[in-house]
C-alpha cells in the first residue's frame, strides 16, 4: 500500500467528518452527530465484501466513495436503534431465554 492511497489517508483519519472529507462526500451533521461510529462500522461491513487487491488507488477511492454512500443513506433513512449494526444493540431486541429463577424445594433430593 502507497503512503499516499486513500487507503492509508483513511487509515490516518480521526473523525467521522475526515472519512467524509477524503472521499468528497456530503453530510449533514446533525446526522453524523447521533450516527459516526454506526455509519463507520456499516461502511467497515460493506467494504469487508469489496474485492480491492487489484484496484487501483483511484478504483478503491471510488468504491470506499459509494460504499461510505450507501452506509450513510442507510442512517438518513432510518435511526442507529433500527439499523443494529452493533452487538450490544443487537442482543437488545434477540429473544432471551427462558430461565428458571427459584428451584422448586419438590425437585431437590
Amino acid at each position: 500500500m502507497m503512503a499516499s492511497g486513500i487507503l492509508f489517508r483513511l487509515s490516518k483519519a480521526a473523525a467521522a467528518e475526515e472519512f467524509f472529507e477524503l472521499l468528497g462526500v456530503k453530510y449533514d451533521p446533525k446526522i453524523i452527530n447521533v450516527a459516526r461510529l454506526h455509519i463507520l462500522r456499516r461502511m467497515g461491513q460493506y467494504l469487508a465484501a469489496e474485492e480491492l487487491t487489484a484496484a487501483t488507488d483511484s478504483e478503491v477511492a471510488e468504491r470506499c466513495k459509494a460504499v461510505l454512500e450507501r452506509a450513510y443513506a442507510d442512517f438518513v433513512a432510518s435511526s442507529p436503534i433500527d439499523q443494529r449494526v452493533f452487538k450490544v444493540l443487537k442482543e437488545a431486541v434477540a429473544p432471551r431465554p427462558k430461565k428458571e429463577s427459584l428451584v422448586q424445594l419438590g425437585r431437590l433430593k
